[in-house]
């Protein structure tokens, strides 16, 4: 074990190398991709800082940047997601460690603020936290950082941000943005796992229920897909005029949030936004109305105006918060309003972030060797990393894709 590590009991290794194992017998790309591209030495004596969710699936992309030679410190993108046993096998396996499960806020900023001061070359971020504090807080470091990936949605908004009012020193690739990050990550992997996590921790029965998705980006079409599939009657609030349309266009119910609040009994966040559901929707919701979020931050609905509202409030199961209001209504709340299937659950399926940690791993293998071909700024994953990761999935199912002949691709570049 790293001497510095930060954890909760090294004792709980045993049982967090066990769910490494797993992911390892299950992530046939990132072990492809280990064997072939980030064995060539690109990674060798290269400080990698990492911030995502900290349980086995990360851990073993952790672990194999490890293994081509980087030196690698991990801490948790969110207090709540964090596995102390997972931490521990992760410290043992030569990877230093800053997280613990459920930490005040002043450990988990420390966390954070440790892994940067590891003078990091490349950064694996999720939301930007690393990102962000490095160049506010540290900016005697900023010229180590040679590149950096993100993660999600919300940490290429911020990126973005950054990168227009001219504060981002160095290239940040958009891991989110590639084709086999968010159309299966953000996609089938939050909405099945949301789902799931929604049923195991309050032990109800879907069908039939009136669900209501705020949002229809990546992250809400698959939770409203696997809300459907189980038999729910699934409700869409969205404030872009095309995404709406798009949702009523599959089906779905649409309608506003206020009129939702009033007939809704599951409530799913997915926008990345602040506040979607506020005092005024608590107001009309149903007594036993369920309140989810599926999207990065607690802030998606008002928990401090909840607070205020309630008379009393207990917990109600393992995850569940209940919240009496004065009229006798209860209203529930998953996982403190944390990502319900991160921090009430284990997170995306296997197969699933085992695409999206290929991408994370060949672009940090990427930018090992290009990071000078780039711009500072926000930018887009190389469609080669797209391509090579797809091909390597189909691979191992078995899959050959089709092959497009001579003729058709005369056909496709002539005008004629």
């Amino acid at each position: 074990m790293i001497k510095d590590s930060i954890v909760k009991d090294p004792a709980l290794a045993p049982e967090g190398h066990r769910k490494i194992e797993w992911v390892a017998q299950h992530a046939p790309v990132l072990n492809k991709i280990a064997k072939e591209q980030l064995a060539d030495g690109s990674l060798r004596g290269k400080k990698i800082a990492m911030t995502i969710h900290l349980e086995a699936k990360t851990a073993y992309l952790a672990t194999l940047l490890a293994g081509a030679g980087a030196e690698v410190t991990v801490s948790g993108s969110n207090p709540l997601s964090t596995q102390d046993d997972v931490c521990a096998a992760l410290a043992e396996r030569g990877v230093r460690v800053y997280a613990t499960h459920d930490p005040s806020d002043e450990d988990f900023e420390g966390y954070l603020h440790r892994t940067i001061e590891t003078g990091p070359d490349l950064i694996v971020d999720d939301g930007a936290e690393l990102v962000g504090r490095l160049i506010e807080s540290h900016p005697e470091l900023v010229g180590n950082v040679i590149g950096a990936s993100e993660e999600t949605t919300t940490g290429v908004l911020k990126l973005k941000a950054m990168t227009n009012e001219g504060v981002l020193p160095f290239p940040v690739l958009a891991a989110n943005d590639a084709k086999m990050k968010h159309l299966f990550d953000n996609r089938y992997g939050t909405g099945i796992s949301s789902i799931a996590a929604i049923l195991s921790n309050t032990n109800l029965f879907l069908s039939g229920k009136a669900v209501v998705v705020m949002g229809f980006g990546w992250v809400s079409r698959g939770l409203a897909k696997y809300a459907d599939g189980m038999g729910a009657r699934v409700i869409v609030c969205e404030s872009d005029p095309v995404k709406l349309l798009e949702a009523y266009s599959e089906g779905y119910q649409v309608m506003n949030s206020m009129q939702a609040a009033e007939i809704g009994d599951v409530f799913v966040t997915g926008t990345g936004n602040l506040r979607v559901l506020r005092r005024e929707h608590f107001e009309l919701m149903k007594d036993g109305a369920l309140l989810a979020n599926a999207g990065h931050y607690d802030h998606e609905f008002d928990l401090a105006g909840l607070q205020e509202m309630a008379v009393e409030s207990r917990e109600a199961r393992r995850n569940v918060t209940e919240y009496e209001l004065s009229d006798g209504r209860r209203l529930h709340v998953l996982a403190r309003g944390r990502l319900v299937n991160i921090a009430a659950a284990d997170g995306h399926p296997v197969e699933i972030m085992d695409l999206t940690f290929a991408v994370q791993a060949l672009a940090a293998h990427h930018l090992a060797s290009h990071a000078a071909d780039y711009a500072p700024g926000i930018q887009p994953i190389p469609e080669e990393i797209d391509a090579l990761v797809a091909r390597h999935k189909l691979a191992s199912l078995g899959i050959e894709p089709e092959t497009v002949t001579d003729e058709q691709i005369s056909y496709q570049k002539s005008w004629h």
